[in-house]
């Protein structure tokens, strides 16, 4: 059974920022999402990387999703394009912390 909350820990800088390296988050494990909300999301090439970003659009080929800094140079759906339905994972429901050094 897979529980359908899951906490994530944001490590990198491309959702400054709305998200910064160390904020902690609460996932709600769904596929059912809106533009504009932030989602957690499988990277198209490296499955075992799981991304943070926000939906943009709904497309054919699946979710458009952005960074909200996309001067970090980070990986979005600029870089890979669309993401398939099947590879999100859930929406964030809050930050709720930061992970102290």
């Amino acid at each position: 059974m897979r529980w359908p909350l899951v906490r994530l820990t944001v490590a990198e800088p491309s959702m400054v920022p709305t998200l910064r390296p160390g904020d902690w988050l609460l996932v709600w494990r769904t596929r059912r999402i809106r533009a504009g909300q932030l989602v957690i999301a499988r990277h198209p090439d490296k499955p075992d990387m799981m991304l943070v970003k926000r939906a943009g659009r709904r497309t054919a080929g699946g979710w458009w999703l952005e960074s909200d800094n996309p001067a970090e140079g980070v990986a979005d759906s600029n870089r890979f394009g669309a993401v398939p339905v099947s590879a999100i994972e859930g929406k964030v429901l809050f930050r709720y912390g930061r992970r102290r050094p």
